[in-house]
């Protein structure tokens, strides 16, 4: 019983953010094709069999399916959920129809379609930490060094106590947590720290350490370290609440960084570097959203906005199937003058289909081994 239990509160708040995120995505991509006046013939969440539905006053198709992971918009004219189009069916419709088509919509048109859902997420993503930071503030604490341990990396680069951490790569730390969450994420890694000793400016290479860390849950995970530590006391943490300018420039600021530690780590998995045991799947995100609600609805929030992020990211990747990989198409026939062939389109696809699968199927057996 009590598994069932713990399963029901792991599931719940896991379809529940996927379910938000995909309504945003395919929103994005709905709203821009209704602008652009492309006729939609199904918005879904989830894909199988249908649940329940409603078809609204433009003939659109709204519906949840039986297997909710994921979405999709198919519009008019398209043959399936990958918006590949009927080529033969396309000819069945009159003129005034065809002037509907996504198909037959310039390539302009059909790349603010494709382009939209990506970018939804990312709006989202800045809305809702912006609204996170500017309704609820943070706690901070000044980003000054008053241990280092000794043979550490941190030591072995020159790093004193009283020293002022003002930025890493390039980055602007604001508290002490911002210094931590940058070293945490780059694991044996060089990193640029700029720092103010006793007013003096200086820049300290320092490559990071690795140590495994176990969080409140028991999930064990490795994490870079320097060897640093903060003594603080309670009148040493401040209470900050931005004004609604200086909001958007840390919001944004959070958004790349998250966007290049994301990009580095691919990196380091392309070359054999990276940890793959930190990739996660589907089970994974359902765990992390299960341990996340535990903490309050408002660190859910958060990780819904930091997976809305990723998701926007990702099908942004050059690769058919994707947001990214009908956008290659699209930018080929604008710098070619015409479309790719059907035939390279239809290879392509297969060949985007047999990636994103393999994905799956490879992130799901990760999460589970």
């Amino acid at each position: 019983m009590e598994n069932i239990v713990a399963l029901f509160f792991m599931i719940v708040p896991f379809l529940a953010v996927l379910t938000i995120i995909v309504f945003v995505h395919e929103m994005g991509h709905y709203l821009v094709a209704r602008w652009n006046g492309i006729a939609v013939q199904v918005f879904a969440i989830g894909f199988g069999p249908e649940l329940f539905g409603f078809n609204d006053k433009n003939g659109t198709r709204w519906k949840v399916c039986a297997i909710p992971l994921g979405g999709y918009v198919k519009f008019v004219g398209d043959m399936n959920a990958a918006s590949m189009p009927n080529r033969e069916g396309l000819e069945q419709f009159d003129a005034q129809t065809q002037s509907s088509l996504f198909f037959y919509k310039n390539v302009w048109q059909r790349i603010a379609v494709v382009i939209a859902g990506p970018i939804a997420n990312i709006i989202f993503t800045f809305i809702v930490l912006y609204a996170l930071l500017v309704g609820l503030g943070r706690y901070t604490l000044e980003a000054q060094i008053d241990g280092v341990e000794p043979q550490s990396p941190a030591s072995i680069a020159g790093f004193m106590p009283e020293d002022r951490i003002v930025r890493v790569d390039g980055y602007l730390i604001r508290s002490f947590g911002d210094f931590q969450r940058i070293v945490a994420t780059s694991p044996e890694r060089d990193i640029l720290v700029e720092i103010d000793r006793l007013g003096t400016a200086m820049t300290l290479d320092v490559r990071t350490g690795v140590r495994e860390r176990t969080d409140q849950f028991g999930n064990i995970s490795n994490v870079g370290y320097l060897g640093v530590s903060r003594n603080a006391t309670q009148e040493d943490v401040i209470f900050v609440r931005p004004n609604p300018v200086e909001a958007v420039v840390i919001t944004v600021d959070e958004m790349i960084l998250i966007v290049d530690r994301s990009f580095k780590f691919l990196g380091e998995l392309l070359v054999g570097k990276g940890d793959v045991d930190q990739l996660g799947g589907p089970v994974k995100i359902a765990k992390i959203s299960g341990e996340a609600a535990t903490l309050g609805v408002f660190t859910l929030i958060n990780l819904m906005a930091l997976l809305s992020l990723n998701i926007g990211i990702f099908n942004l990747f050059p690769i058919p199937m994707l947001d990214g990989g009908h956008l290659v198409y699209y930018f080929y026939e604008v710098v070619r003058g015409k479309p790719l062939s059907e035939k390279f389109q239809e290879m392509g696809y297969r060949f985007g289909m047999f990636i994103v699968l393999s994905l799956m199927v490879f992130s799901v057996v990760n999460d589970i081994f």
